[in-house]
């Protein structure tokens, strides 16, 4: 008998990881901005693509703002570990990590601390919470394209 409870909980024990690992990927696909209506953001579209595959991060996003000819297009690629980037005169260090279900992307450059964390919300939508240096947190929905 303890032979049978030992070994079915060992093979809880190596299901368990990979069950929870499967749900990074939920987040992989083209994400559209819903609406940034009552959020207070100068935010007029967007498109995120995030691509998670063997810990290996890519985070596209493609921002328009309110004002005439404001986009801002931010590629990256990281592995967990900090990477510093030199783009359009600005120094930024990126890093991106898994909290559980939520990607935490961590930005630090001249212009301050960026924190966005991104999850699946319960209706399917994915979320992201902005914490940015000197101004008020920011939460966006967006909807899945592909």
């Amino acid at each position: 008998m303890h032979k049978i409870v030992l070994a079915t909980a060992v093979s809880l024990l190596a299901v368990i990881p990979s069950a929870f690992g499967a749900d990074h990927h939920l987040l992989n696909g083209t994400w559209t901005l819903v609406s940034t209506e009552g959020s207070g953001s100068e935010i007029r579209n967007a498109q995120i693509t995030i691509k998670d595959r063997e810990h290996n991060i890519y985070v596209s996003r493609n921002f328009t703002y309110d004002g005439p000819g404001e986009t801002v297009t931010t590629n990256f690629t990281t592995d967990g570990r900090e990477h510093a980037t030199i783009r359009e005169g600005h120094t930024f260090k990126c890093k991106a990590k898994w909290e559980g279900d939520v990607l935490k992307v961590t930005t630090v450059g001249d212009q301050g601390t960026e924190v966005e964390r991104y999850s699946l919300a319960p209706d399917g939508t994915m979320m992201l919470q902005v914490e940015r240096s000197g101004r008020p947190p920011l939460t966006l929905h967006f909807r899945r394209e592909d």
